[in-house]
C-alpha cells in the first residue's frame, strides 16, 4: 500500500544500494542503523533553509532503514533525523532533534556552522556528555542533495606504470589562489587546476601525478574557527562521497569532473589523500551532525566503558573499520571515487588504523583483503601513511603488495646526510637503493617506498634549509605544536637574509635535496611549490593556514625561484631519460643475482669499491653509486655525493667514457660548456654530480 505526501507517493524501498539512489520510479533511500527505533526522512527546500516535510521510513531490513519516494527527481535535499536511546555510557547517543547527514550523499547544499545546537548534550551542563540537548540544529548544517548520474570523467588513455611516477603533492586551493593569470572567478577552485596555464606548468616540470590534499567534504575545528582561523589541510571530514564545496563555483561534482578530465587529458593522474580514519565529530564532547546520531557503537571504536572513544587518530575518535556496515562505507566510497570520479589512487592517511585488527596491525587484516579482490581497485594506486599513535601504529614496510608507503626514513635519512651528520653513509645508501631492507623481504619492488624530504606536514624544502626551529606562532598555539625535530639546518642565519654566501649554499641544498629525491630507487614525491622555493616563513605545521602562508605567491617569484624550477625539470627529465633510475626491481650487488640486468657497486673516493672500513667511518660524507644495465640497453650511470663542508676529489672508474650530466654546484645544474672529465674530478662542498659511461671496450 502507497501513501500520497503532497506529490510524492510512499513506498517501502529497498536496503540496497545504501543512500539516495535514482530509480525508474523515483528516489530510494536507504540508512544503516542498528540501534535506531524510528527513522525519519526530511525534506528540504532547494537552499536547504527550509524543512517541508518529514517522512517516517516505514521498513527496515538488516538493520536498513529504507523508503522509495515515487515521483521524486534528482535535486532533491534532504537529512535525517533518527530516534533512540540516549545512553552515554552505552554507547548510544541518538537525539532526534539533530538534523543528520546521510553517509552516503553525494553533495551537500549548505554551509556548516558551529552552534551549541550541534551538541547532544547541553554544552557547558554540570553532566557535560550525559546531559541531553533539545535544540534543533537544522539552520546550522548542510543537507544532503540527490544528484543525477552524469557521465565519469575522460580516463588516461595509457595507466602510468609506478616506476615512471613522479609525485606533486599540492593543496588545491593552495596552488591558484593567487595565480592572477588566471580569472579570479577560477581561483583556488577545481576548475582552476584544471586550466590550460596549471597545466601546462605541471606537463612542462616532469609531474606525472598530482596528489591532492584531502577533497572529502570537510569541516573546520571549532577550537580553529574560534581563533580566527581555518583548516586548511581538510583532515576534517564530514562525508566520504561528496567533493568538498568550497572549492566549486556552483556544482562541485561536474566542476571536480572537468578537472578531472582535464588532467587526464594532458596524461596526469590524479591522486586523492583520504581520511577514512577518523571523522570531524571529535571525542564525547564533539557535535553530533552523522555518524554518531546514526549509529555510535558501530561506526567507531569505543573504550571497555563505552561513554568514551578510542583515539589511534589523535583526532578524538577512531572509524571502527572492523564493523561490515563501516568497511562497506569506505569501500563503496572508494570505488566511487574510482567509477564515477575519476580518481586513478589513493594516499591513506594515518593507515595503520585501518589494518588494525583487535590483536593488532595485521597485513591481511580485513580491509586490506577487502581492497586486494576488489576489481575496481586492482588497478589504482594505493599509498599508505605507514603510521598512527595507537598501540603499534608504527608499520613502515609492513604493508602487504600492491601498496606504497610514504618513507619517513628516507626522509629523516636523506635530511641528515645533506646537513653533514657523521655516520650516515649505511642508512642513506639503503635509502637512495629504494629501502630494500624494509620492502623487499616480502615480494615488494623499489616503488613501494614513496621517497621525499618535504611534504604538507613539516617543513617545506626552503624552509629545512633556512630554519633551524619551527615558527608556528601564526597558528595561535604558542609556538607548541609541530614537529620539534626536523634535521633542519640554516647555515648561519634564521630565515631569510641578505648575506650571498648564505643564500648561495641554501640554493645548492635545494638542489641537492631534490635531486636525491628525484634520482633515488623508488617513487619520488616532491611536495607542491618546492620546485620553486616556496616557504611557509618556518612555519612547520600550517593546517591552519589558509593565508599568505600556505598559498604560492606568484608574483613575488625571483630569479632564483624560477631558476630551481628549471633545475627541478631538468632533473626530472634526467631520470626520464636514463632507465635505471626508474629500475622496477631491486638492485643488488653483482654476484648476488646471476640473472639480473643491471648491477650497482659502491664507490670510495679512489674509485674503488667500499670496504667494511669505509661504510664506519664517522666523518666520512663522499660516496660514489655506480649502476650499469644491460637492458633494454647497455648503460652506465655514476652518481657522486659529497654532504661534506669542503671540497672532495674523487677518482672515476676505469674502463669507462664519462660524461657529466648533472652538477649541483651549477645553478642550472648543468656542466658548463666545454667542460671535460679528468680521471680525478672536484667535487664542490656540498653538491652532487652525475655521470654517464660509455664502454670504452665497446666495439664501435
Amino acid at each position: 500500500m502507497q501513501t500520497v505526501i503532497e506529490h510524492f507517493e510512499i513506498g517501502q524501498g529497498k536496503p540496497y544500494p545504501l543512500g539516495a539512489t535514482i530509480t525508474q520510479a523515483g528516489i530510494n533511500f536507504a540508512l544503516f542503523s542498528t540501534g535506531a527505533k524510528k527513522v525519519e526522512l526530511c525534506i528540504f527546500s532547494e537552499d536547504g533553509k527550509t524543512e517541508l516535510k518529514r517522512v517516517e521510513m516505514p521498513e527496515q531490513t538488516n538493520n536498513v532503514w529504507h523508503i522509495e519516494l515515487a515521483n521524486a527527481k534528482a535535486g532533491l535535499v534532504y537529512g535525517y533525523r533518527v530516534h533512540g536511546d540516549y545512553i552515554p555510557q552505552k554507547g548510544l547517543r541518538f537525539n532526534a532533534n539533530k538534523l543528520l547527514v546521510d553517509p552516503y550523499a553525494k553533495a551537500l547544499v549548505g554551509e556548516f556552522t558551529w552552534s551549541d545546537t550541534h551538541y547532544g548534550y547541553n554544552v557547558g551542563n554540570k553532566d557535560s556528555d550525559l546531559s541531553f540537548n533539545e535544540d534543533d540544529n537544522a539552520a546550522f548544517i548542510p543537507k544532503a542533495k540527490v544528484v543525477q548520474p552524469t557521465p565519469a570523467p575522460t580516463p588516461l588513455s595509457e595507466p602510468i606504470d609506478w616506476q615512471d611516477t613522479i609525485i606533486y603533492e599540492v593543496h588545491l586551493k593552495g596552488f591558484t589562489h593567487l595565480q592572477r593569470r588566471l580569472p579570479p572567478e577560477l581561483r583556488g577552485r577545481y576548475l582552476g587546476f584544471g586550466h590550460p596555464d596549471v597545466i601546462s606548468y605541471l606537463k612542462d616540470l616532469g609531474i606525472t601525478s598530482v596528489e591532492f590534499l584531502p577533497l572529502h567534504g570537510f569541516i573546520h575545528d571549532q577550537f580553529v574557527e574560534d581563533k580566527g582561523l581555518k583548516n586548511y589541510w581538510g583532515y576534517n571530514s564530514l562525508n566520504f562521497f561528496a567533493p568538498h564545496a568550497e572549492y566549486a563555483n556552483s556544482d562541485e561534482v561536474a566542476e571536480f569532473k572537468q578537472m578531472v578530465s582535464a588532467l587526464h587529458e594532458a596524461g596526469i593522474e590524479v591522486l586523492l589523500d583520504v581520511v577514512y580514519n577518523h571523522t570531524g565529530e571529535g571525542n564525547q564532547l564533539g557535535p553530533t551532525y552523522s555518524f554518531r546520531g546514526i549509529d555510535n557503537t558501530s561506526y567507531y571504536g569505543l573504550e571497555a566503558e563505552k561513554r568514551f572513544y578510542i583515539n589511534d587518530t589523535g583526532c578524538g575518535n577512531t572509524l571502527n573499520i572492523n564493523h561490515p556496515r563501516v568497511l562497506q562505507l569506505v569501500m563503496d566510497s572508494l570505488r566511487y571515487w574510482v567509477t564515477e570520479m575519476g580518481v586513478d589512487g589513493f594516499r591513506f592517511d594515518l593507515a595503520s588504523v585501518l589494518g588494525r585488527e583487535p590483536h593488532g596491525f595485521d597485513p591481511c587484516s580485513g580491509f586490506f583483503d577487502a581492497v586486494q579482490q576488489d576489481p575496481v581497485l586492482a588497478n589504482v594506486k594505493l599509498i599508505a601513511e605507514p603510521w598512527d599513535i595507537g598501540p603499534g601504529g608504527y608499520q613502515l614496510g609492513n604493508y602487504p603488495a600492491g601498496w606504497s608507503e610514504w618513507n619517513d626514513k628516507y626522509r629523516d635519512v636523506v635530511r641528515r646526510f645533506w646537513r653533514g651528520d657523521s655516520g650516515m653513509l649505511p642508512d642513506f645508501a639503503k635509502r637512495i637503493h629504494g629501502s630494500s631492507d624494509l620492502f623487499e623481504s616480502g615480494g615488494r619492488r623499489p616503488s613501494a617506498s614513496v621517497n621525499f624530504v618535504a611534504s604538507h606536514d613539516g617543513f617545506t624544502t626552503s624552509d629545512l634549509v633556512s630554519y633551524n626551529h619551527r615558527h608556528n606562532l601564526a597558528n595561535k598555539e604558542d609556538n607548541n605544536d609541530g614537529h620539534k625535530g626536523n634535521f633542519s639546518h640554516n647555515h648561519g642565519a634564521e630565515g631569510p637574509t641578505q648575506d650571498k654566501a648564505i643564500n648561495d649554499i641554501r640554493n645548492r641544498q635545494k638542489r641537492n635535496l631534490l635531486a636525491t629525491v628525484l634520482l633515488s630507487q623508488g617513487t619520488p614525491m616532491i611536495l607542491g611549490g618546492d620546485e620553486l622555493g616556496r616557504s611557509q616563513q618556518g612555519n612547520n605545521n600550517a593546517y591552519c593556514q589558509d593565508s599568505e602562508i600556505s598559498w604560492f605567491n606568484w608574483s613575488e617569484l625571483t630569479l632564483d625561484d624560477w631558476t630551481l624550477k628549471n633545475f627541478s625539470r631538468y632533473v626530472i627529465k634526467l631520470r626520464q631519460s636514463i632507465h635505471v633510475f626508474r629500475s622496477p626491481r631491486y638492485i643488488h650487488d653483482p654476484g648476488q643475482d646471476e640473472v639480473q640486468s643491471v648491477n650497482i657497486v659502491w664507490l670510495s673516493r679512489d674509485g674503488h669499491p667500499m670496504e667494511e672500513k669505509d661504510w664506519h667511518e664517522q666523518d666520512n660524507h663522499v660516496l660514489g653509486w655506480m649502476l650499469e644495465s644491460t637492458e633494454p640497453e647497455h648503460e652506465c650511470v655514476l652518481t657522486l655525493f659529497n654532504a661534506d663542508s669542503r671540497k672532495q676529489a674523487f677518482t672515476l672508474p676505469n674502463g669507462w667514457e664519462w660524461t657529466l650530466k648533472l652538477d649541483t654546484a651549477a645553478v642550472n645544474g648543468q656542466p658548463k660548456p666545454g667542460w671535460e672529465c679528468e680521471p680525478c674530478v672536484t667535487l664542490e662542498d656540498k653538491s652532487l654530480m652525475v655521470f654517464v659511461g660509455a664502454d670504452k671496450t665497446a666495439t664501435v
